[in-house]
């Protein structure tokens, strides 16, 4: 029987709680990589630094250059001393030391509610907001993304529960200080070393970035049964002049436009889906891709394995196929591979 693919559960699948990873590969580079060739359907086990060989001189990857943020901030109550967390997802517009956060426990959190950080500086809950989500007031004169770095830590994803990883072994190599502006890691990346770009760079398989802000948008969860009842929160995306221009030079001599990761994928269907081209420019986007998506600029995609019922699968559907992908999450858990964020990749080609 067919699947109904607006159904959220055509996009379930079972995953024995062994396979998620909580500590990613020794080296990057030597996380396995399972490629999936769309117009075949067929697959092959490899080495992450093997993946040069599926790519060609002339081709183009293209990288989101976003840093994470270190975004969960722990507190207590100022009038009970009660645990608090406090997971910093953007500034607000209206005002520089206000910031959109998610807090816990969040019902027993009135507005006004006093938060303090290591004993010495005050946060202010504000009001409730849509999906969940709180102000939060940090101290005037005071710089909150100071703040944020003195008490914060890197939001490691809820399943990771059990780590020795640094903190910057969820970052990409390439990220860049001055975009610390994501809540989360774009995981395609972090299989790649500066060593594995220079070989594929020395190959004639040129590096471009984006840059998407991580937020929302690409973690929240799918909890309606139809797909399209889903909202998607808008992300900060920015596309450079240079990149623009490397990437439309690529697709004029026939070269392939490489993306790694789904929100790089978002970034410039985005770009396409707005403006008919790509162009050197900023948007907030809010795109949605489900199989049926007719995709524009990508021509491979780099990506992790993704969780039960999530939009990123739902993306990795559209774009390599529904039967592919669904068989191809059956052979990386048949063949044990790692899954999630700290886990193994796949090449769709």
């Amino acid at each position: 029987m067919q699947k109904n693919l607006s159904k959220t559960s055509s996009f379930d699948y079972e995953l024995p709680k062994k396979l998620i990873a909580q500590n990613p590969a020794v080296l990057r580079d030597l996380s396995r990589l399972l490629v999936v060739d769309k117009k075949t359907g067929g697959f092959a086990h490899r080495i992450f630094r093997d993946i040069g060989e599926y790519f060609s001189p002339g081709d183009l990857l293209v990288l989101n250059d976003t840093r994470v943020l270190p975004a969960r901030i722990r507190g207590v109550k100022k009038n009970g001393g009660a645990g608090v967390e406090i997971f910093c997802l953007r500034p607000a517009p209206e005002k520089s030391n206000i910031w959109i956060a998610l807090v816990k426990p969040g019902r027993k959190l009135p507005e006004g509610e006093l938060v303090m950080l290591n004993g010495e500086t005050d946060v202010i809950i504000g009001k409730r907001l849509e999906d969940g989500l709180r102000t939060v007031t940090f101290p005037e004169g005071r710089d909150p993304f100071s703040l944020i770095h003195s008490f914060g830590e890197i939001p490691l994803p809820h399943y990771i529960t059990n780590t020795s990883a640094k903190p910057e072994r969820y970052q990409t190599v390439y990220a860049k200080s001055e975009k610390e502006n994501s809540v989360a890691a774009p995981t395609a990346g972090l299989h790649f070393t500066e060593d594995l770009l220079a070989n594929l760079k020395g190959h004639g398989i040129d590096q471009t970035c984006v840059t998407l802000q991580v937020g929302l948008g690409t973690f929240r969860p799918v909890k309606t049964d139809d797909i399209f009842s889903h909202t998607m929160h808008s992300e900060f995306c920015e596309i450079p002049e240079d990149t623009s221009q490397k990437i439309n030079e690529t697709k004029k001599r026939g070269g392939r436009v490489i993306a790694v990761g789904t929100t790089v994928v978002r970034t410039l269907e985005s770009f396409a889906a707005v403006y008919g081209e790509i162009k050197a420019g900023v948007l907030d986007t809010n795109l949605f891709i489900t199989p049926g998506f007719e995709f524009k600029v990508i021509d491979a995609l780099i990506t992790n394995f993704h969780l039960p019922k999530s939009t990123l699968l739902m993306l990795a559907s559209a774009f390599g196929g529904y039967d592919i992908i669904i068989e191809a999450y059956r052979e990386a858990v048949g063949h044990e591979y790692r899954f999630f964020s700290f886990g193994d990749s796949m090449l769709i080609k």
